[in-house]
């Protein structure tokens, strides 16, 4: 999955503009065995397999977007001011390099702090993209970009700018893989969404449109692994983890059960998760309608929402064989 993972980590992708991962994702699927949807809203949908006796419509999601920056002003030296579109911290900022929609590409700095220790505010800094003024500058008000880095191979651990979601992506990319030719009581809707970054968008008019019977999101999570880092449970290389509650959704307690009974009868390692603050498109699945029984499958990712995120491999590849396992049974939520 490595070369899958490089192509989709370094597309760029911001919130509202991912039709070029859009058109990576159904190339690298190819001709499924179900059938393509593209909705209003930019999501992909890949439907496999139809309903059986005992089967379930189940909605499978991860997000497309990745976080960036929009431009909102270009000074008479061409240089450019900016606002986040999603969760962008002025800490992981400084120094960085973004890339536009457009192609162009740029270094980010910052107005001179008032101390030495002082950090920049999101109004301090500025994209220099080498122009010299406003009129030759490639960058228009409004022009989106996201960070500039490429995939880095660590052998088990892989580092990049946007494993939050394409990590995820690259899950079910695979997972669509597998599944072809094995037997399957379900229905399958696979939804690559739009606009999660900037408040789960995409998967809210997904959910609504396919209005399904159990609904799955597959994202990352922060983890507690690191240096005096945070008190989490979650740790890079001991399994995807199965979410109990984040910051927006209590996952339904019959699918946290199945997921985690199906992960110990397969032997497949497997993490509790329980995260303070944050969400995934599976909060908005749970909400579609007149409500659908949710959960979430969570790729464990160091540094998150910023230009170096970090997964492990062996969790990836262990994601995929528990989504595997779960979909190619029937599901009996008790």
């Amino acid at each position: 999955m490595k070369a899958l993972i490089q192509k989709l980590v370094e597309s760029i992708g911001p919130s509202g503009y991912e039709s070029s991962v859009r058109d990576l994702v159904k190339s690298e699927i190819g001709a499924p065995a179900g059938q393509f949807e593209v909705d209003a809203l930019g999501n992909l949908i890949v439907r496999v397999g139809k309903k059986s006796a005992g089967g379930l419509r189940v909605m499978l999601a991860a997000h497309m977007d990745e976080i960036g920056v929009i431009a909102t002003h270009i000074d008479e030296n061409g240089f450019i001011r900016f606002t986040t579109v999603g969760g962008v911290s002025p800490r992981t900022c400084y120094g960085g390099r973004v890339v536009f929609v457009n192609g162009a590409r740029g270094v980010i700095g910052g107005d001179r702090p008032d101390s030495p220790t002082a950090m920049h505010t999101i109004e301090q800094l500025f994209i220099d993209v080498g122009a010299t003024s406003r009129e030759n500058c490639p960058v228009k008000v409004g022009d989106f970009a996201a960070f500039d880095r490429p995939f880095l191979d660590l052998g088990d651990r892989l580092v990049a700018k946007s494993m939050d979601d394409r990590i995820a992506v690259a899950v079910l990319v695979e997972t669509i893989h597998q599944l072809q030719g094995k037997q399957t009581p379900h229905e399958l809707v696979f939804v690559f969404s739009t606009q999660e970054e900037v408040g789960l968008r995409g998967a809210t008019t997904a959910a609504f449109g396919v209005d399904p019977d159990l609904g799955l999101s597959v994202d990352v999570t922060g983890v507690g692994d690191t240096p005096k880092s945070a008190t989490m449970e979650v740790s890079l290389g001991k399994g995807p983890a199965v979410k109990v509650r984040d910051g927006r959704m209590l996952a339904d307690p019959r699918i946290v059960r199945w997921m985690a009974d199906s992960a110990e009868k397969a032997g497949l390692p497997y993490q509790m998760e329980v995260l303070e603050a944050g969400s995934t498109d599976a909060a908005a699945i749970q909400l579609a309608r007149a409500g659908v029984p949710a959960g979430c499958m969570s790729i464990p990712c160091r540094y998150i929402h910023s230009p170096s995120e970090m997964v492990d491999y062996n969790d990836v590849q262990n994601g995929v064989r528990l989504l595997v396992e779960l979909l190619s049974h029937p599901i009996d939520l008790k």
